[in-house]
Order: structure tokens, then sequence, then C-alpha cells
């Protein structure tokens, strides 16, 4: 088992390569010319999660080649940013010696901010007790000195937490600060600069519409709230309740008054505007009273479902952000018969993977 991780290299050719690949796919569309942004090659991820690999008295991280499904030891990780790098052999020393912390210890997840906050999560095959929660106490402790640090013990139906569950993030978008809560175990951007690079990018595109916007996957805010002030109202929606209740959590947090955020799935909020179902959950919003203009979209890798991609093609503005540049074209296919893409960009979220960011505007002929 090897006990190296490759240090990035060649970053500028695996750059390259990804933008002629996204290039070639756009083609057929008429694309412009992407604007590229570049991740910076190092320490760029907010997240990374281990396995930990117990051997005699020994005590480490390991991670799985996806190729080879070998598994390999990680004593340091180029692409997490310092704070997890640093939190990273101290969490092994403290735990090494104390059983109560080391006892069926399977995997250690890392969350963290670029305003020095982590939650790290220890989970386990057994049920944990007070004295663990003594012990896991002495640990946050020890961990201090690198930063606002919380725990969490989680086992079979089993959480418990010492301190917060969440990590605020502050992002820069168009000169104006923006305060996130970002949940432990829910969906987050793991790259901080190429996140600020995306919403930068949306608010800039979307200076010249007007009306109100409807977000489809809205997540915890991240694009509604930054783009709130490009639109009379922006009507967010999201499936899942934890990033939900972040969402509205968000809104308080930088005081912004035009955002309404509902928990509908994306096939939900096409059945709701298509009128052909009435969701409780939309009591109280009559949607009929929004006059959206513009749709982003930012769904998962599957892309869009045939019922919501019709839907999408009825607004005259479409903000599609995309984490799969073969599923976006699918997408795009249909869209093109009513569309033109104005804006096209590639946004290096992961380095060093086969991954790529991508985001169109297209707007209605």
């Amino acid at each position: 088992m090897s006990n190296l991780m490759p240090l990035p290299h060649d970053y500028q050719q695996q750059l390259d390569y990804k933008v002629n690949q996204l290039s070639q796919r756009l083609a057929p569309f008429n694309a412009p010319d992407l604007q590229v942004f570049a991740s910076a090659p190092e320490h760029y991820r907010m997240r990374a999660e281990f396995r930990v690999w117990h051997e005699g008295d020994e005590l480490y991280f390991i991670m799985f080649d996806k190729q080879t499904k070998e598994k390999y030891r990680v004593d340091q990780l180029p692409a997490a940013n310092q704070l997890i790098n640093s939190l990273m052999p101290a969490i092994l020393d403290f735990v090494r010696d104390r059983p109560t912390l080391r006892s069926k210890l399977f995997q250690v997840d890392f969350l963290t901010s670029t305003t020095n906050e982590a939650v790290i999560s220890l989970l386990y095959h057994r049920q944990l007790d007070e004295q663990w929660q003594a012990d896991a106490a002495s640990l946050r402790e020890h961990l201090q000195q690198y930063g606002k640090v919380s725990l969490i013990g989680r086992a079979r139906k089993q959480k418990l937490v010492l301190g917060n569950e969440a990590v605020h993030e502050s992002l820069q978008v168009a000169g104006t600060t923006y305060l996130f809560e970002q949940v432990e175990n829910s969906f987050t951007q793991p790259n901080a600069g190429i996140n600020e690079a995306m919403l930068s990018w949306a608010h800039e595109k979307s200076q010249a519409l007007s009306g109100d916007l409807l977000e489809l996957y809205c997540g915890n805010g991240n694009f509604s709230i930054p783009l709130a002030g490009q639109f009379k109202r922006v009507l967010a929606t999201e499936i899942s309740k934890t990033s939900v209740y972040s969402a509205q959590t968000n809104i308080a947090l930088n005081k912004t008054d035009n955002v309404t955020v509902v928990r509908l799935a994306a096939e939900e909020v096409t059945q709701a505007i298509n009128g052909e179902r009435v969701f409780r959950r939309l009591e109280g919003i009559e949607l009929t009273e929004f006059d959206c203009k513009t749709v982003l979209v930012d769904p998962p890798r599957a892309g869009l479902d045939a019922a919501t991609l019709a839907m999408v093609a009825r607004y005259p503005n479409i903000i599609y952000i995309s984490c799969n540049p073969e599923t976006l074209a699918d997408n795009l296919t249909y869209l093109s018969d009513t569309h033109d893409i104005e804006h096209a960009a590639l946004f290096d979220q992961f380095p060093f993977t086969e991954h790529t960011e991508a985001g169109v505007v297209l707007r209605q002929r």
C-alpha cells in the first residue's frame, strides 16, 4: 500500500484539456468562447472524507483509488485547505492512545470554511457513551489551537454534537460580503474560491435581466441570496429539509427581504406551475403573483428531467449551472430549439479530476 499522495502537477495542461472538451460539447449550439475560471491548484477543498485504518498500534487515514479500488495512506492531502491538513495529524495523534475515541472509529469527515471554522464528524461502528463525550470534549479543546472547531460523533441511530453542526462561510461577490451557514452532512460547494467565481459570473450576467427569478435546486441559498439584488423577487425551491432551513437562516443572516424559499422538488414545482397539483407547502404563497422572466437551475449530475426541461424552456432567460457537461449538452439539445447561448463559462471546481463545472446563459429567440 502506497503511503504517498501524488503532488499536483501540469495543472494548466489539465485545465486546457477540460476547456477543449467543454468547447467541443457546446460547439453544436453555437456557444460563444468560454470564460475560464481556474482554481488554485492546491488547498482549494473545504470538505474531505477519510476512512480510518487500524493496523496494530498504528492508526492512519486512507482513501481509495477510483480506478484500481486499492487503498492508499493519506498523511496530507494537497487538495484540502491548510486547516484540514493541520487537523488531520492532530486528530490521529490525540485519538491513537485513547481507546474510548479510537475503538471502532472507521471514518472522519471534515467541513471547513475560509473563516477558519471546522466541523469534524467521527463515525463509529459502536454506540457512544458518556466517557466518549468526555474524551471528545478534551479532543475538541485540544483542536481549538487550529481554529474554531466543533465535533460530532455519529453511530447507528446516534448523533452527539459538541459545539455547532455548521460552519459560517464568508463569500465576496461584486464588492459585497455574504454570510452562509453551511451544515454538516448536507450539500455545500467544495471549492470556496470557485464558488465565489460562479456567483460573481452569475451576478454579472444577470445585471441586464428584469422581473422575478425562479430558482430550482437552491440548496442553502448559495445563488439565491447574492442574486436577490438583481431581481424584484426570488422564488427559490429545494427538496432537502436541511437545506431549506439553512437557506432560511442565511436569508436572515444577510437581511435579504425579497427571497421566498419553498420545499418542493423540481418535478413538483413543474406540477404546481402547470396547475396539475396543489401543495400544502405552498399555502400562503401565490405562484401567479410572481413575474418570473428568468429561471436558474443547478441540477444534480442527471440534469433536468423531461417535464422540468419543458417548463424551463418557457422562460425568456435561463441561467444553467451544470456539474455534468454531458447531461448539460443533452438538455441543450432540447433548449436550443427555442433559446440561444449568450454566455458560457468553465469553472474548475474539481482540479485534477475528470469533473467539470459549466455555466451557460440562454436567451429566448
